[in-house]
């Protein structure tokens, strides 16, 4: 903005003392030249205002600045890129971390890598950080251009404290999550950028910072014509690679789950999703993968699972994944089963309309178990997987089931259906039944199985009822690891009464008390069809999406917990207690 508006008195600056040698040279620039002004403003060019001399000041200021710092600094939020700077300029994006001072006015802690990189840039980070205001907070970025040649852009992120591990209270291990989400959002300012390619600084563990790159990165655009620029995370430097690679193939399993509970049900039927997965695990060798038929449905006798699918036009398919990852191929195997209802309508006790379309991804249980296993095969962990997974659609139409149906299950049980939106227990009574054939190590089902799930935990971690404290403790332990947490829920005999005090058939699809303990009432439908001592069922409906509790997710389906599911797995392979 100018100093002040319309045209000057000539006798305004008659007074002035004479200019100096070099304010003569500047007044001659710019009187060769209008000055950049909000309003059209005339000004002879034999006495020029303070007003010219502005935008030469400017730039000779900032001609030296440039020798000295980088062009421009911004705090999270990422604006206009900086004068002289265009996105996608050659180069790379760098994300660095910052740790939270011992104190107030502390100077600001770096990595290992950001150390590095502050001595190559003679000490210019460091100083730009104590300028820039005050101390990064956990999960909050600065970004610096032009530092280096080679990284156009440089984002700083900040990791928390230096020294946190394990947070008993919170039942995580606070510094590896600190560091997923602060590298999620340098990442992300990067993509801003459109810089095609980012380097990541380890932080300590690269296998976290990995799951926080390739996890905030992910984002499904298949539909869309206008797409986020694609940029890919590389390790900083060569120490942790091993780790690093971990780390990104655990986040592409859970982005994999994110990916096929996102996207719409009319892409992702029964067959579609089975092909996909099928394609995914093509190329072990040490993998089979049957789709079976409604033929073959029908002649094992899953009846409960038949009677939801008959009402789409869609045809069933169950889904059979062996992984044979140990060495003696005759080992037990752990068995996963998931719920893969690929759109649940609610059938003839009909959903309301809002939300519904959310409903897409009732298959959670599937692709979480299934993506689990293909990051399994990709690890090439030792031991054997076997992974169930029924899916199908549940739909009103003349040939779906009604309330007050019975219906008989693989293990002979009859099942009066309620509900025909509590659709998800049937489809895995049958599942489990069937998981008994294998001699199983463990059995493990996972599934949005209960609104009522939601209600008692919301987003903090997905409830888990089990019959077995060995088997709870791994899941446990690897959850404290990933960040994707798990809590212990009863499965007390209370609630198998409700369900089993049926008028018509041997149990009921619903308690008795309807809504009362709806979570533990489903676990409990689904024991009468176990006969396993290590068996888990985990209801993951409070965690199929996220809005931004998870802050190293985006919006959308969070294809949780792939990963606790996979570090489970790599637990279990190295525990040598064999639970039988």
């Amino acid at each position: 903005m100018l100093p002040f508006r319309g045209t000057p008195a000539r006798g305004a600056l008659r007074h002035r003392p004479p200019p100096r040698p070099r304010r003569r040279r500047l007044m001659r620039r710019c009187a060769r030249r209008p000055a950049r002004s909000a309003s059209p403003i005339a000004f002879l060019p034999s006495e020029p205002c303070p007003a010219m001399l502005l935008p030469c000041v400017r730039s000779v200021a900032a001609r030296r600045l440039a020798r000295d710092v980088p062009r421009a600094c911004s705090c999270s939020a990422q604006g206009p890129s900086p004068r002289g700077y265009s996105r996608g300029a050659a180069g790379k994006g760098l994300v660095l971390g910052v740790y939270s001072s011992e104190k107030d006015d502390g100077a600001a802690q770096l990595t290992s890598a950001g150390d590095a990189f502050d001595r190559l840039v003679s000490g210019k980070l460091r100083a730009l950080l104590s300028l820039c205001g005050p101390p990064l907070k956990k999960g909050k970025t600065r970004i610096f251009h032009g530092l280096h040649q080679d990284f156009p852009s440089v984002a700083v992120v900040g990791l928390g404290k230096k020294n946190a591990g394990i947070n008993e209270q919170e039942n995580w291990n606070e510094g590896k999550e600190n560091i997923r989400t602060a590298v999620a959002v340098g990442c992300r300012q990067i993509q801003d950028l459109e810089i095609p390619c980012v380097e990541v600084d380890p932080c300590g563990d690269a296998q976290a910072a990995a799951e926080g790159a390739v996890l905030g990165l992910h984002e499904y655009n298949e539909l869309k014509q206008k797409k986020k620029p694609v940029v890919t995370p590389q390790l900083h430097g060569s120490a942790e690679s091993e780790a690093w690679q971990k780390g990104v193939i655990y986040a592409e399993g859970q982005n994999l789950a994110r990916y096929l509970m996102e996207a719409p049900a009319n892409y992702i039927t029964p067959i579609k999703f089975a092909e996909h997965i099928e394609q995914k695990l093509r190329s072990f060798s040490n993998v089979k993968v049957h789709i079976r038929q409604e033929s073959w449905i029908t002649a094992q006798e899953m009846g409960a699972f038949l009677s939801v699918a008959k009402g789409s036009a869609e045809p069933p398919i169950f889904l059979e994944i062996h992984y044979l990852g140990s060495a003696n191929t005759d080992d037990s195997p752990l068995v996963f089963v998931g719920k893969g209802v690929t759109f649940d309508s609610g059938g003839i006790s009909l959903k309301p309309s809002s939300g519904m379309d959310a409903m897409r991804a009732d298959m959670g249980g599937a692709a979480t178990v299934c993506s689990a296993i293909v990051t399994a095969a990709a690890l090439n962990l030792p031991l054997n997987i076997i992974g169930l997974a029924p899916l199908c659609e549940n739909m009103p139409s003349g040939k779906a089931n009604k309330p007050g149906d019975v219906v008989r299950a693989k293990n002979g049980k009859t099942i009066q259906v309620d509900n025909t939106d509590a659709e998800g227990r049937l489809l895995l009574a049958d599942a489990l039944c069937y998981a008994h054939n294998f001699n199983a190590r463990a059995i493990v089902n996972a599934a949005t199985l209960t609104g009522a799930m939601d209600v008692a935990l919301g987003s903090a971690a997905t409830g888990v009822f089990t019959n077995s404290s060995w088997l709870w403790t791994h899941l446990y332990e690897a959850s404290i690891l990933t960040g994707d947490r798990v809590w212990r829920m009863p499965l007390f005999e209370h609630y198998t009464k409700q369900v089993t005090d049926c008028p018509l058939a041997d149990v009921s699809n619903i308690g008795k008390y309807s809504r009362a303990g709806g979570a533990c009432t489903a676990a409990a439908f689904l024991k009468e069809f176990v006969t396993a001592s290590h068996w888990a069922h985990l209801d993951i409906a409070g965690v199929m999406s996220n809005k931004d509790e998870v802050p190293y997710l985006r919006k959308g389906m969070a294809g949780r917990p792939t990963r606790t599911l996979v570090e489970f797995a790599a637990r279990l392979s190295q525990d040598s207690h064999n639970a039988k």
